[in-house]
């Protein structure tokens, strides 16, 4: 990728700048983090973290500092172009989630784990951990995961039919109240106008998505695209035959799957059973 140009001698990196006007606007001010956090009512590690790019921070918090610092939108803005900011993924990702952005339709299938679009960051938080990552990385990803429900946040979102293993909803947290966070966001999102959820419980017989998560995006264009990953590796599939080809093994994993309805009281029958305590 090309490197942006410099106009302002400012960073042109989403992130990078979003951190930029943070330090900028607090030198000016001529506060410290703890005079800040004691007037803007956060507290004082968090603006350091966001300061130095280890975090991003949530649309409250910045949208509290555009108030404080008399910068309607400007902060909310820079915020929203970070969270949005392909950059952010691991190179194999990036055209997948640019793609991601722009689709007018999706469609998931998922093994088990629940879709990076409807994850907690609880759940992505230990999803991600699980898989190597610590410290400034994994905050920085769970951000970056969890910042993808954009897609699905707008006034006009794209409809989203998603089918889940039941495995998925079996294969729980280690912290019961992470888990029921999760298990009630999926009912929160089955319950929305632009969600069709579906649940593939035991049972149903073997298929051809056994192993295999899959996500189709529709585009403006009419083009579909689709991206499929098992346990050691992921490709963005752009042939429209072999595209074509695995939306009819969709479609057939969706005649076996139970009803939207049946799949909602399905997942709120598992929120019962959720131990009210964590067990550490």
């Amino acid at each position: 990728m090309p490197q942006r140009s410099r106009v302002t001698g400012r960073s042109q990196e989403p992130r990078e700048r979003f951190a930029e006007e943070l330090r900028r606007l607090r030198t000016e001010r001529k506060l410290s983090l703890r005079e800040l956090a004691k007037q803007v009512g956060w507290d004082a590690s968090l603006f350091s973290k966001m300061e130095n790019g280890q975090t991003l921070g949530g649309p409250e918090v910045v949208q509290a500092l555009d108030q404080f610092y008399g910068t309607p939108g400007l902060l909310v803005t820079l915020w929203e172009l970070a969270v949005a900011d392909p950059t952010q993924f691991k190179e194999q990702y990036r055209r997948y989630m640019m793609l991601e952005a722009e689709a007018i339709s999706l469609w998931q299938y998922s093994v088990s784990r629940p879709p990076g679009l409807l994850q907690t960051a609880g759940y992505a938080r230990e999803a991600l951990a699980a898989g190597g990552l610590n410290g400034a990385e994994l905050e920085q990803q769970v951000e970056a995961r969890t910042g993808r429900r954009k897609v699905l946040e707008s006034d006009d979102p794209p409809p989203f039919r998603v089918i889940l293993s039941e495995a998925v909803l079996r294969n729980s947290l280690s912290d019961p109240p992470e888990w029921k966070r999760q298990l009630e966001h999926l009912a929160e999102a089955a319950a929305q106008s632009n969600i069709s959820l579906h649940v593939l419980p035991f049972g149903a017989g073997l298929h051809g998505l056994d192993s295999t998560d899959v996500m189709f995006l529709r585009l403006s264009g009419g083009r579909t695209v689709a991206y499929v990953e098992n346990d050691v590796r992921g490709e963005l599939i752009e042939e429209t035959s072999k595209v074509e080809r695995y939306h009819r093994t969709y479609d057939a994993v969706r005649d076996l799957a139970m009803s939207p309805d049946r799949s909602l009281k399905f997942i709120l029958r598992m929120l019962e059973e959720v131990p009210c305590e964590s067990s550490t």
